[in-house]
Formats: C-alpha cells, structure tokens, sequence
C-alpha cells in the first residue's frame, strides 16, 4: 500500500469540496464508443452515446445515435448506413449545450486524451465537419485522479471503477466495463449503450459524494489517510508552524540541558 502525498491530498479535498461548492455549476460527464484497441487503419472510434448529469439536483440530459435515428424515421437495421449523419446530428445537439454551458464544470473519469476523452469527442465532430467549442481545462475535474491523490496509488485494485463499485456496494444496473461497451457496439445494442451510460454518470455522481462525505470505502488505511508514514508527520510539523516552533524551542531547551548534565 502506497500512502497518500500528503500535498496531493491537501488539492484533492481542496478539489472536491471546491465542486460541491459549486455543485449547481457542475456536471458529471461520461459517454460510451466504439473500441479504441484493434484500429489498425487508425480511424478514430465513433461516439455513440453522452450523457451529463448535474451534480446538484440529478437533472440529466443524454445524446446517442439511436435517439437520433428514431426522431429522424430512420429504421434501426438502417442505422449503420446513416453513421456519419446520425453521429454529426448527435454532436450538434452535444456541442450546443456545451456552448450555453461553457462556463459550468465537468466531472468526469478518466476523459483525458484522444484516445478515450473530451479531445476525442472534439475530434469526431471535427471530422464530420462540426466546429466543437472547447472546456477549459481549468473546469475539467478527472474523479479518477482527485481519489488516487486523496486515497493514493493503491486505494483499490484493478479495474478501479468496478472495484469501487463492489467495495462501496453500489448496485451496477445497466452497468457495462469498456470492453462490454465495444462488443455491445458490434451488436448494435445501442440502448445498452445508452443506458450504460446513463448508469455510470449516475455512479460517478454517488462516488463523488462519498468522497466529499469522507465515507469513500477504499483499500487504504486510516494509518494511511491520517499520516501515519513518517514522511506525513513531518509534512504535518512542518504545516503547522506553530507546532514547529514549539519543537524548536523544545529543541533548544534539550541541547542546553544536555550541555548542563555533561559540566
């Protein structure tokens, strides 16, 4: 087990109150894709499925291909024949709301590069000609990072986000892993998709909360959290100048009564 960096740790609670202050701001994102292993052709997987949850209140909205289909008479076993137009008209209604949004934050996990992420969603729709308005990186809050700076390397086992799930039981209805989402994707179960994705900004809402509730459920130790490492201790010292100052003067006073006993 890793102990947490307690200057890490201090930004994560410092992180993750910050969003709840601000819950009425702030979104939690997550969307589903196609797999983005096995593309020897290097085309970028499509996005399915998006869904935004509002921290505060669980209001919700969601973007998928399938949706867009059935409100635009396309037949399901047409779908794969109308991609491009159906993903482009999904990414519209997405990157709209971003633009009436751009100034809220977006919880997320793991969204970081482009190969699963928010520069992956810019990607496609810029492929399928769209202008996507970009989130400064300053209102992006990656979960998966706040818990391993508050809880360390180590607070779980991996798959991290199953993991977390099982330990803090909460119930996974709906619930697909990656690799589950993929082949799910070759099925063209897209309401699976849709509802997956529906289900994990829902859990990602739950963690978030347990985490600000300091009731998270991790393989860490309360040894750990609390500065049981001696490095942590120091760092404690060190913070708290007062204390410091006491121990210097503790210090000082033991040198001079050392020096006494030796006359």
């Amino acid at each position: 087990m890793t102990a947490p960096d307690p200057t890490r740790q201090k930004d994560g609670w410092r992180e993750i109150d910050g969003i709840f202050a601000d819950a009425k701001n702030t979104w939690v994102i997550h969307y589903s894709c196609e797999s983005f292993y096995d593309r020897p052709e290097g085309r970028s997987p499509r996005v399915t499925s998006i869904a935004v949850r509002k921290l505060s209140d669980a209001q919700t909205h969601s973007f998928s291909i399938h949706q867009v289909a059935e409100r635009q008479g396309v037949a399901f076993r047409e779908i794969e024949q109308h991609y491009d137009r159906l993903e482009r008209v999904m990414l519209d209604a997405f990157f709209a709301f971003i633009g009436s949004y751009r100034n809220s934050h977006f919880l997320h996990w793991n969204m970081r590069d482009a190969n699963y992420g928010f520069p992956a969603i810019e990607h496609r729709y810029t492929v399928l000609g769209g202008a996507p308005i970009t989130i400064d990186d300053e209102r992006k809050h990656d979960l998966s990072r706040i818990i391993i700076n508050i809880y360390g390397k180590g607070y779980i086992s991996h798959p991290r986000l199953e993991s977390l799930i099982e330990r803090n039981k909460i119930r996974p209805l709906d619930f697909m892993t990656g690799p589950q989402e993929a082949k799910a994707f070759e099925e063209r179960n897209f309401n699976g998709l849709h509802q997956s994705t529906l289900r994990k900004v829902d859990i990602l809402a739950n963690l978030a909360t347990l985490v600000k509730d300091r009731s998270l459920k991790t393989n860490t130790t309360h040894w750990d959290m609390h500065g049981g490492r001696i490095r942590a201790a120091v760092y404690w010292i060190l913070e708290n100048k007062l204390i410091a100052f006491f121990a210097s003067i503790a210090s000082i006073v033991g040198l001079g009564l050392a020096i006494y006993a030796l006359k």
